[in-house]
This record gives structure tokens, C-alpha cells and sequence, in this order.
């Protein structure tokens, strides 16, 4: 993957793992990855840890563009794994807001193994997570210009 892709902007640990961020907007933001040997525990399937990096990756980024671009900090991730991903499964993830309030945002995060791309409907629920923020949070002086990536890609 290119370092100049949007998902290299955006978010370096989701670029590391091969991560690919389609949409970023207030009311969603998805992307997929395939699972590698990277992404993987020793038994050959995708890894907790990097379920919930998705997770809070994804709900981070909707979250400071639902706040408009201020400041918010991860309170709380709660994830569940429902059934495996397998090295080389694609797998989809979405994260939409469930409340996007002045001070708190609650955001769910779905993955889901896919067989294609093209074909998003044919998918199996592999993990489900609830992501809590502060939001509105005043951003420091050094920090200014943390958002002018994400304004750039944001479709608003």
C-alpha cells in the first residue's frame, strides 16, 4: 500500500496492518483489510487485539468528525468476538454513531468477513464493539492543525 494513501494520512497503526479506509463521514466510516500472517494469533486467525484497534480506530476518526474536527478522547471500548476470521478472509468493518451528543459520543463498530469487495451483502459478523468519547474537549495549542487531514478526506 502506498504511504500517500488516505488511510497512511489518516491513521498509521490501520495502514501498518493493511487497512484501507473507503468512507469517512459524521454518520459512518468503513474500510476493509485481508488477514495476514501480521493480523494473526499463532492459530492462524485474526487476532482480538486487532479487532479492537479497528474498532477504536474507526470510531475515533467518526467521532472527531461528528464533533466538527474538536478534540475527543476514548473512554471506554467494549468489544465482543462472535466467530473467526481466517488468514487471507477479507474483512469489513463500519463504525456508525449511536449518540453524538456535546460531551459524550457512543459509536458502534461491526467487522464482518466478506467474500469480495464488490459483494458487501454476503457477509458473516465476526466482532461487535460499543466505543465511548469525550468529545469537545479543548485541543492543545501544539495540536492545532490535528484535524486538517481528516477535513480534507471527510465527505460533509
Amino acid at each position: 500500500m502506498p504511504s500517500d494513501s488516505k488511510t497512511a494520512k489518516l491513521d498509521a497503526p490501520l495502514h501498518a496492518i493493511g487497512f484501507a479506509i473507503d468512507l469517512v463521514a459524521p454518520s459512518e466510516v468503513n474500510g476493509s483489510f485481508t488477514v495476514t500472517g501480521a493480523t494473526c494469533q499463532p492459530f492462524k486467525v485474526l487476532h482480538g487485539g486487532i479487532s479492537a484497534l479497528v474498532a477504536e480506530a474507526l470510531a475515533s476518526i467518526g467521532a472527531h468528525t461528528a464533533s466538527g474536527f474538536k478534540r475527543i478522547a476514548g473512554i471506554q471500548l467494549c468489544i465482543n468476538h462472535h466467530r473467526t476470521a481466517r488468514l487471507g478472509d477479507r474483512v469489513f468493518a463500519s463504525a456508525k454513531p449511536v449518540q453524538v451528543g456535546k460531551t459524550i459520543q457512543v459509536w458502534e463498530v461491526h467487522l464482518w468477513k466478506i467474500e469480495n469487495d464488490s459483494d458487501r451483502e454476503k457477509k458473516v459478523l465476526i466482532a461487535s464493539s460499543k466505543v465511548t468519547f469525550l468529545s469537545n474537549m479543548p485541543v492543545p495549542q501544539d495540536a492545532k492543525n490535528a484535524g486538517e487531514t481528516l477535513r480534507k478526506y471527510a465527505k460533509l
